[in-house]
């Protein structure tokens, strides 16, 4: 079964990566590099996806799968598949409508979404834009007066949970950006970020020659976050983030297990995401779904497990399960969705996974996501070993 979609403009894709290539005809360079691009050779952002083409699936024959239910339970929410929209900044510069559209877009299809600190809409418009399954994500920075009170306004606004990235105690080496001289494009604001810092404006830097032989020349954005991030910022934040929201608080950027028993075991947070935030942070990192195995067996089932980062088949998200994640989140399919189309596009690019979501678990003799048990994937040579038993789906 083929199944193609129609996009705004009578643009058609057949798939996520043909979707990508339109995208990047749609929009300036600057936007799409910014979007597409990751840190320094690109090694971690390449990995994401191949490292799902090392898992292999193994089907199950002769079973009835003339009814397949996709539905799941995250954090006491029910979503229509185990898909989140990630949390993903400027989204204004792929279209107009931005975070409005995609919220929109993930309500129609029955799914949470991260909204970035980053949007270019405020947390209240998109709040206000009809959809109640919201999370919004928070990056620590030194103003932790203002990071209080952004808290109490997104427990104002009826947000389901926080996410703090953790992975960002500076911003990557993102070269694209920097010879880009990426800066957002005039009338656009980060307002969300603007209550924390204080900035109001990211305009180009202009470097200096000097700067720029020695390619030291910065985007304009890269310097705005970095001059604001708390690089001292600990484990110990997690308390003091209890101590101000009963907010549920899940962690994005974890990698090593370790860090996963005592963000759990230690700390108590609610939940994680497994993630190398996409390739744009440190290069050469593993990518989420290589350390998932040993993270599961690190957690026990405590809490909700999601990974991102790479996710573009349906068949990712099957695999991503069958080693014990919860759900996963797709971040740039949902800006090249933006960019061709504005909300359809959005609705079309979530339509496409669950079809292939549905289309592998028949193929696999799968009818539910308990059913998307350890055996149906097998891992490449040297992956650690994993047990059989079938994951909780919390």
């Amino acid at each position: 079964m083929t199944s193609t979609v129609t996009a705004a403009h009578d643009t058609q894709f057949y798939n996520l990566h043909e979707l990508e290539e339109l995208a990047r005809r749609r929009i300036s360079r600057a936007a799409f590099d910014f979007y597409a691009g990751g840190a320094e050779d690109l090694a971690s952002l390449r990995e994401n996806q191949v490292a799902f083409s090392r898992y292999k699936l193994l089907p199950r024959m002769l079973v009835d799968v003339s009814r397949i239910d996709t539905s799941c339970l995250l954090l006491g929410h029910k979503l229509s598949m185990p898909v989140l929209v990630a949390p993903t900044a400027l989204q204004a510069m792929a279209h107009p409508q931005g975070e409005l559209a995609t919220a929109r877009a993930a309500a129609a299809a029955g799914i949470a979404m991260g909204v970035s600190i980053n949007a270019n809409y405020t947390m209240e418009e998109v709040a206000d834009s009809g959809h109640s399954m919201l999370f919004f994500q928070v990056y620590v920075f030194k103003n932790r007066e203002a990071v209080q009170q952004l808290v109490k306004d997104v427990e104002r606004k009826g947000y389901k949970g926080l996410i703090i990235t953790v992975d960002c105690p500076t911003a990557g080496n993102r070269e694209q950006d920097a010879r880009n001289h990426f800066a957002l494009p005039e009338g656009l604001t980060v307002k969300n970020m603007e209550r924390v810092t204080g900035v109001q404006e990211v305009k180009d830097p202009s470097p200096s020659s000097k700067d720029a032989v020695e390619g030291k020349d910065d985007s304009a954005y890269h310097s705005m976050h970095t001059s604001v991030y708390d690089q001292s910022l600990s484990w110990d934040f997690i308390p003091w983030l209890r101590s101000i929201t009963k907010l549920p608080i899940l962690l994005k950027g974890i990698l090593s297990p370790d860090d996963a028993h005592i963000a759990v075991h230690r700390y108590g947070v609610d939940g994680l995401i497994i993630s190398n935030h996409g390739g744009r942070q440190c290069d050469y990192v593993p990518a989420a779904v290589d350390m998932l195995p040993q993270i599961v067996q690190v957690v026990n089932r405590k809490v909700p497990i999601i990974i991102d980062g790479g996710v573009r088949r349906g068949s990712d998200v099957v695999k991503a399960l069958a080693l014990g994640a919860d759900a996963v989140m797709v971040g740039r399919p949902i800006i090249y969705g933006l960019a061709v189309g504005g909300q359809p596009a959005v609705e079309a690019v979530l339509s496409m996974l669950r079809r292939e979501l549905e289309l592998t678990m028949k193929l696999c003799g799968c009818t539910s996501l308990r059913s998307i048990v350890r055996n149906v994937v097998i891992a490449p040579p040297g992956a650690p070993a994993t047990s059989s038993m079938a994951h909780s789906r919390l």
